[in-house]
């Protein structure tokens, strides 16, 4: 949604308060539903109602949202004339239906689309996925996995593999807690002790693997950097509560899958399963680049991107990774170095912003896949581990080195608006 001069809002003044009102919490909605952060939400909703006439006064958090409207036609000062409450479970990056629900709004505030049809559109995109899609979303975790084993962790053919294999798994696990509630609250958990089990019983009775290696690739998506970077760009801007809920539930998740990894490892010491933890040899060099193409497809996959975006969202990771690794190099340290992290969302973010600009959707389309292999969440499941194998020492140094590269990461994405200012909220 764009964000420039403001529509006379006299063009809506026939159209009746409950009419504009229900398209921008149906807008609201699905704008959370989608993954958008609280402070574009806020921005992009507020700005929307000030096109319809409305003055909203938005309050946005990952479980919940609060608009309170006022009519400009009866004066700015006034008393809001209604507040609306909305609870809602956390958002998902959905690219392709937040891209389309941008398009409903603009049409609509530029007066080619009348506000019930806008409405009813809007309802139309919380459609359950099909079963197309549903198979690629299990297929695009075991992609990442893999991918993951072979860029980030340089593991043999094997490992590779049985991440994979395991990460479809976990995918299918994932996309059988959506819909049932008592299993989504222990999903991670169960997700972590079956890519542990699993793991252990391969090593020990098919081929050695390298253990750690193999069951961070499978779990890498689960592990909530994407979150934990949320939440600190939230915090910087001064959504507080927003961000600090954030914060809490990727710590949480954090937990969640650190316990399921020892308790699965506990479990197989009980009855004697004993892996054979050494690594094979690595996969050649050049195997990075592939590896790369395939982790940036699987990210198109994996955040629903439209099948037009799927180019822009391939170089979007393709970038932000050689960047990233350019500036780990450069500043003389490891490819994760905050340096390079920073540098890496310094690009990603003007590069979103130009694209909004020019292309006229969201530049979330570049923003999120792109610092997807920038995020530290990886860092931090190892800091749980650490923490609770009682290695304090460690796991207090992997948890500085987490704060360090998340300050970087979120350094960089604003910074990246300071170089290219958006002209959209999203």
């Amino acid at each position: 949604m764009t964000t420039g001069n403001p529509i006379s809002p006299q063009q809506f003044a026939t159209t009746a308060l409950n009419t504009r009102m229900a398209f921008l919490l149906e807008l609201a909605r699905r704008l959370h539903q989608y993954g958008t952060s609280a402070p574009r939400l806020e921005m992009a909703v507020a700005g929307v109602a000030q096109r319809l006439g409305l003055a909203a006064d938005v309050w946005s958090s990952p479980t919940a949202i609060i608009i309170s409207f006022t009519d400009l036609a009866q004066g700015e000062e006034g008393v809001a004339q209604s507040t609306q409450v909305m609870r809602l479970a956390p958002g998902e990056v959905n690219l392709e239906r937040l891209c389309q629900a941008d398009e409903i709004a603009d049409h609509a505030i530029a007066g080619e689309l009348d506000l019930r049809e806008g409405f009813h559109r809007l309802r139309a995109l919380g459609r359950p996925d099909t079963r197309r899609e549903k198979i690629g979303l299990i297929a695009s975790y075991g992609l990442s996995a893999g991918s993951i084993a072979a860029l980030f962790l340089h593991s043999a053919w094997v490992d590779v593999l049985v991440a994979g294999v395991i990460g479809v798994i976990i995918g299918g696990i994932t996309l059988l807690a959506a819909n049932r509630p008592r299993l989504a609250v222990a999903s991670d958990a169960i997700c972590a002790l079956v890519a542990t089990a699993v793991t252990i019983v391969v090593s020990a009775l098919v081929v050695p693997l390298a253990i750690k290696s193999v069951v961070l690739a499978s779990l890498i998506i689960l592990i909530p950097g994407m979150s934990l970077t949320t939440a600190v760009r939230e915090i910087s801007s001064q959504h507080l509560v927003s961000g600090m809920a954030r914060m809490g539930g990727a710590m949480s998740t954090l937990l969640k899958l650190t316990f399921g990894t020892i308790a699965a490892t506990q479990l197989c010491a009980a009855l004697g399963i004993t892996p054979r933890d050494f690594a094979l040899p690595p996969l050649p060099a050049w195997t990075d680049y592939p590896a790369l193409l395939v982790a940036a497809i699987a990210f198109a996959i994996l955040f629903r991107a439209a099948r037009r975006d799927w180019p822009v969202v391939i170089v979007a990771v393709i970038v932000g990774y050689l960047a990233t690794r350019w500036g780990g190099a450069i500043s003389g340290s490891l490819p994760a170095a905050p340096f390079g992290v920073f540098l890496g969302g310094l690009l990603l973010g003007a590069m979103a912003n130009i694209y909004a600009r020019y292309a006229g959707r969201p530049g979330a389309v570049i923003r999120e896949p792109g610092i997807l292999l920038l995020v530290p969440g990886s860092v931090g499941f190892r800091s749980m581990s650490f923490l609770l194998d009682r290695n304090t020492s460690l796991g207090m140094d992997t948890g500085l080195l987490l704060l360090t590269l998340l300050v970087s990461l979120v350094a960089g994405l604003m910074f990246g608006d300071l170089l290219v200012s958006p002209r959209r909220s999203l």
